[in-house]
């Protein structure tokens, strides 16, 4: 293994410090928008799950990197705040899928139009950050 350069340290640095720019200005958002940060989490993995059927709740547990139970108790809350349902899979009656209600569509809608103009305005950072490393690695990579 190659020995470390101050040149690598900064590029983890600014990788890392934009990272949590991003996240900061994220959080920003959400909140003026009126949802918490593990409640825009919850929507985006409902809605990201895909069209075919909504997810369960091990499904949405595995995209918010949370326990069971934890999940249940922030699907409880998000559904107390009028933002998700439950029902029950038409095929096996045990499993319980979460959706979207229409309020929870449209706010996730505007946020991840904001989030997408955001993530466009940090491509050409990471991209440099990335050019950098392919630098710093040398020949062998790629």
């Amino acid at each position: 293994m190659n020995e470390l350069s101050q040149e690598d340290f900064a590029s983890l640095l600014a990788f890392r410090t934009g990272l949590r720019r991003y996240l900061r200005w994220s959080e920003t958002r959400v909140r003026e928008a009126g949802l918490t940060p593990a409640q825009h989490q919850l929507l985006l993995a409902v809605k990201g799950h895909g069209p075919r059927e909504a997810p369960t709740v091990g499904e949405l547990a595995g995209y918010l990197l949370l326990r069971h139970h934890s999940t249940v108790e922030l699907i409880d809350r998000a559904e107390r705040a009028g933002l998700v349902r439950r029902g029950r899979d038409p095929e096996d009656n045990r499993v319980i899928r979460v959706s979207l209600t229409s309020e929870a569509d449209r706010v996730l809608a505007e946020l991840t139009r904001l989030h997408l103009a955001e993530l466009r305005s940090l491509a050409p950072i990471l991209d440099r950050l990335s050019a950098e490393l392919k630098h710093l690695e040398g020949p062998q990579a790629g």
